[in-house]
């Protein structure tokens, strides 16, 4: 026997007494009343749809909080461990005894419902119950342990059986149950009958579903270190020629997620999977103090400066900044809000479903009052928790989600069927309607393939409801089909590592990210290869067209909110700089001469192309970048363009530096400090820091 099978054993004979007679029926008759109002709560449970199947859980859940238990890892697991095996031993003897061992009853003859002390031999209907304990019960807890067979668990079981004190130790005993145990046995008999019935109907993943909640006891340092998070692969944009290729085209992005995954991991002391880091949505992250549109005539403003590169000094970079219109929140058209939130059991973490109700609550304290809620929740399946509520009831908002508890599997295909069909059915005109969806990504019921959830949510754009997606946790974070889903939704993906992150994403930048102001906006910029000979887009890997789409309105592409601000940074390299990565052809010289002829001193030529809301006609807007848009020092140019261009280094550097050179993280740091202005919020601050920590942090988490 293993070790830890002897501690198991004797930690066990230490904590189960042998009973008495009296005891054992009183225990009998608590288990049996507390198995009533389990079951009694289930039924009403059910009425809420997608809950039922979570109750197997919270029972045993619930259970374990009305005791106080030591707070360490391991007594709380050894505790955790004793009541199951406990727990096993009393229904082994009293419950899952098979109907086939009863005297006189054959199993084939006894139906469910059968009065068992009708079915025994004459004179023992008022007697005693024998029931053989060499048998092997219906069920038993899963081991749970590593090292720990069933078999051998089964053998501890064996020699822990109660035994009266005048049995020899080695023989296998008798047990004796009162004279009331027929009628005792027949009313558990059915109960468990109805518990087998409740366990199918509610879809359980498994047994291991009810006897081992599926509490995440591990630290955030574990979830590191399993390295399951799921995020699309990609390589950094490649270096291209003008002559060869002189126009780029790609889709805006106002995600954030990959700044909020990146800033869990390094304060966790790691740095993130090269693939988390989305550079442009590092340096989206952040506010920038860009001049709005004067009217609302045009959506917004757009800005274009050239500085020198901080790391290849021959080079230059050109930033492009877009700045939303302003408007009064007083006017924001009324909102239509779903909130779809996962409650499965990848949910049970602090950093999951408890931050996912608190950050609802905050979104919820900054929404007008005749704005409306509803909340659905999936996990086994899904349900209805709130139906749409307008936000003067808050206090019936806020219930609702403080009633959620997580538990079961993850039906999310389902879910978004659902929340699209409510969003639908409470429709309104001329306002924003939009399925706010909270979880870690992790379906595995129902619609689980990405392709297919990826078609749904793109056919349900045309019925103007719109997505936004916020993850939690990590582990199992499944930032890939998350992003997928926002981008096809007409929506935008945040991260939520912390309530001040809840409170930036929902409420500081609430406007921004609820109410759109322009839809499918991208980005074509035509290099002039007289004054450009090369050029790389920094960022926006996942977000790139082809040519043809730009005009395209059938294709999709980023939305922008109140507000919101975008940043786009290009690395060009001036013609006859000697700076080119990559040798000139031959033939070309002569068409960059009659170019350069014709567009003297213009760099590129800047198109940006967007819908309204409502709309599903596109519109332009054209400027070009020409000489007067250069500053000649990076001391000189504007301060957010310094900000903008220290956080495209970090995130170059997170992805393993190929185009930065020699330039560090120090190198960032003092770049940023320059340019880090009023920073009322504090986010500024924050990325220097998280600076610091990446010179510091390791490749990865080391294992135990």
């Amino acid at each position: 026997m293993s070790d830890e099978l002897e501690r198991l054993e004797k930690a066990l004979r230490g904590m189960t007494p042998n009973p008495s007679a009296e005891a054992r029926q009183r225990a009998i008759d608590a288990a049996a009343a507390e198995f009533d109002r389990h079951h009694q709560g289930i039924r009403e449970a059910a009425r809420h749809k997608g809950r039922a199947s979570k109750h197997g859980i919270f029972w045993l859940q619930n259970l374990k909080r009305r005791f106080t238990v030591p707070t360490s890892r391991t007594a709380l697991a050894v505790t955790g461990l004793a009541f199951v095996v406990v727990a096993g031993v009393v229904f082994r003897q009293l419950l899952l005894a098979p109907p086939a061992l009863l005297p006189g009853v054959p199993p084939a003859e006894l139906p469910d419902s059968a009065d068992l002390s009708a079915s025994l031999p004459p004179g023992e209907a008022t007697s005693q119950l024998h029931v053989d304990p060499a048998s092997p019960p219906a069920e038993l807890p899963p081991p749970g342990m590593k090292g720990i067979t069933q078999e051998e668990l089964a053998e501890v079981l064996e020699r822990l059986e109660p035994r009266s004190p005048a049995e020899p130790v080695a023989a296998p005993p008798e047990v004796v149950l009162p004279t009331e145990a027929p009628q005792t046995a027949r009313r558990l008999a059915e109960r468990r009958r109805q518990s087998e019935s409740l366990r199918r109907s509610t879809r359980l993943r498994s047994e291991a579903d009810v006897l081992e909640p599926s509490v995440e006891f591990h630290s955030l340092g574990q979830d590191l270190r399993e390295g399951r998070d799921r995020f699309s692969r990609f390589d950094a944009n490649p270096v291209k020629v003008t002559a060869e290729e002189a126009i780029s085209t790609f889709s805006i992005d106002v995600d954030t997620a990959s700044y909020g995954f990146m800033r869990a991991a390094l304060q966790n002391g790691v740095l993130p999977q090269r693939d988390a880091v989305r550079t442009e949505e590092l340096v989206n992250y952040f506010p920038y103090d860009y001049p709005p549109p004067e009217t609302r005539e045009r959506p917004f403003a757009v800005h274009v400066s050239l500085m020198p590169s901080p790391w290849n000094a021959p080079s230059r970079l050109m930033h492009i900044g877009i700045k939303g219109y302003v408007a009064d929140r007083r006017t924001a058209p009324r909102a239509n809000l779903v909130f779809l939130i996962d409650t499965s059991g990848s949910m049970d973490a602090p950093n999951k479903l408890p931050l996912l109700v608190n950050a609802f609550r905050l979104l919820v304290s900054a929404l007008s009052p005749q704005d409306t809620v509803a909340i659905l929740t999936y996990a086994g399946t899904a349900g209805l928790e709130l139906a749409p509520t307008q936000v003067a009831e808050r206090g019936k908002i806020v219930a609702a989600l403080e009633r959620l508890a997580a538990g079961g599997s993850t039906a999310g295909g389902e879910g978004i069927r659902q929340a699209y069909l409510l969003a639908e059915q409470h429709f309104v005109a001329d306002g924003v309607n939009r399925v706010i969806l909270a979880t870690d990504g992790d379906f595995n019921v129902g619609i689980t393939d990405p392709g297919e959830l990826e078609s749904f949510i793109a056919r349900k754009r045309d019925s103007g409801v719109f997505l936004s997606v916020l993850g939690f946790g990590m582990g199992n974070y499944n930032d890939e089909l998350m992003q997928r889903l926002a981008q096809n939704g007409n929506g935008n993906a945040a991260y939520i590592d912390s309530l001040s992150e809840a409170r930036k994403v929902l409420v500081e930048e609430g406007a921004s990210t609820l109410f759109p102001i322009a839809k499918d906006v991208k980005i074509q910029v035509e290099f002039n290869p007289a004054l450009v000979s090369e050029y790389r887009l920094i960022g926006y890997e996942t977000r790139m067209l082809q040519r043809e789409d730009f005009r395209n309105d059938k294709v999709d592409a980023g939305e922008i909110g109140v507000g919101h601000t975008v940043t786009a940074i290009y690395e060009v390299t001036p013609a006859g700089s000697g700076a080119e990565r990559i040798a000139p052809l031959r033939y070309q010289e002569q068409e960059e001469a009659m170019a350069g002829a014709e567009f003297a001193g213009e760099y590129a030529y800047l198109k940006i192309r967007y819908k309204l809301p409502d709309s599903n006609d596109s519109t332009e807007i054209v400027r070009a970048v020409t000489q007067d848009d250069a500053f000649e020092s990076i001391e000189s140019a504007p301060r957010e363009a310094r900000f903008a261009a220290a956080v495209a280094a970090f995130g170059q550097l997170l992805r393993g530096g190929k185009y930065t050179g020699d330039f560090s993280y120090d190198d960032v740091i003092a770049l940023a400090n320059g340019a880090r202005g009023e920073d009322s919020f504090g986010y500024r601050s924050e990325f220097i820091n998280l600076a610091r920590l990446a010179q510091s942090a390791a490749a990865m988490m080391p294992s135990r």
